[in-house]
Order: C-alpha cells, then structure tokens, then sequence
C-alpha cells in the first residue's frame, strides 16, 4: 500500500494533469488549445461589457460558489460586468413554487439580455436545470460558455459556443480544475507574468515586500 506521501504527491500530479490537459472546444465541437478558449472567453468578456451586456455564472453545489466567486472577481477586479444567480431567498422561491429544474432558467428569462454571457459550471456536464438554462439562454440569444467534467461528449460541452472540459471521472478534481482554469483567465487577463500586471492582490503583496 503507498505511503501517505506518495498518495499526496500523486493526488497533485494528478490534479496537476488534468489541468494542464483540459480540452476547449469550439460550437462545432473542434478542439482548441487552452491558450486559444482563454483568449476567446476574454473576448467575449469585454465585448460583452462594451456593448452594455454581463457575464452570467451559474452553477450548483460548489459550481455556485464558484459562481459567485467569480462573478465578484470579474465584476471588481476584471472590469467586466458580472453577476451570479445564487440569491437564496430567490432560488428557495422558485425551487418551492416551479421545481428546481427551471430555477436558473427562468432567472436567465428575467434577468438576460441579447449579447450577454452565460457562464454554466457543472461537473457532470448533466444537471438538468443547467441545461435548461442554457436552452433559455439561446432563446434570449445569449453567447454560452461551459466548464464541464466526467464523460467528454456530456450534454453541456455539446451545448456551449466555448467549452473547457476536465476529464477526471472525481468531483473534487473536477471542481479544483474548473476554479484553476476560470481563476487564470481573469489573472492572465490582467497581465500575471508580464511587467504589466495590473491584478490588485498582486499588487498589494508586492507593496508588502517591499515594506
């Protein structure tokens, strides 16, 4: 049996792996390097918020609180306009009154526009109320975007216009992969690694040091 250390170092070479080796891909379903969906989702991203529009994040379970998490981020350190549809007493409400299969969707009926964004995290790529979100969020001709793990044709990269897709068959991969990949959009939008980076956080741990 491996030791603890060797079960440790594995876990994060695994983690490490399916990172590095998520597959994007495009509406038609082509393959697209890392690189290529980063840059698309940002542009995206800012087109949307110059034209009045905003990225929508939804997801459940640890998908919402990587929803509002990033929804927050986009929103104060990425300067494009973004919101979540995580408010409790709203998703109590719908879940009572309609199920909570059209809970996102009939969100993304009131507060979608034409031109907006839906960022649709799940780790299954199945969620029943995901997707029919996604099917109102192409009713209100929105841009879809997925993050999605598991079985690699899951309903949801089949749906999206871009995919980033994490083939670990275990949630918490799945999830730690999906906060990694959106977490490097925004910090490589905003220059980490470049002269120019203009990430708050970062520039207050080197002010720090500097101290």
């Amino acid at each position: 049996m491996a030791s603890l250390a060797e079960r440790t170092a594995t876990y994060f070479e695994t983690l490490a792996r399916l990172t590095r080796e998520a597959g994007v891909s495009d509406r038609a379903g082509r393959p697209i390097t890392i690189a290529a969906g980063i840059e698309d989702f940002l542009q995206r991203g800012h087109a949307a918020h110059q034209a009045g529009n905003k990225l929508i994040f939804i997801g459940n379970g640890a998908s919402a609180s990587m929803a509002s998490h990033y929804a927050l981020d986009f929103s104060k350190n990425g300067g494009i306009r973004a919101l979540a549809l995580n408010d409790g007493a709203m998703l109590t409400a719908l879940a009572n009154d309609i199920g909570p299969e059209a809970l996102f969707a009939d969100q993304v009926g009131y507060y979608a526009q034409e031109g907006d964004v839906l960022v649709a995290i799940s780790s299954s790529g199945s969620s029943p109320n995901i997707l029919a979100a996604v099917d109102k969020a192409r009713e209100k001709n929105c841009t879809v975007i997925t993050f999605s793990g598991f079985d690699a044709d899951n309903p949801l990269r089949l749906s999206g216009d871009l995919n980033f897709h994490v083939a670990g068959d275990e949630y918490g991969f799945v999830e730690i992969a999906h906060s990694a990949l959106i977490h490097a959009i925004l910090d490589l939008s905003l220059g980490w690694g470049t002269a120019d980076d203009r990430n708050p956080g970062a520039l207050k741990r080197r002010r720090m040091a500097a101290e």
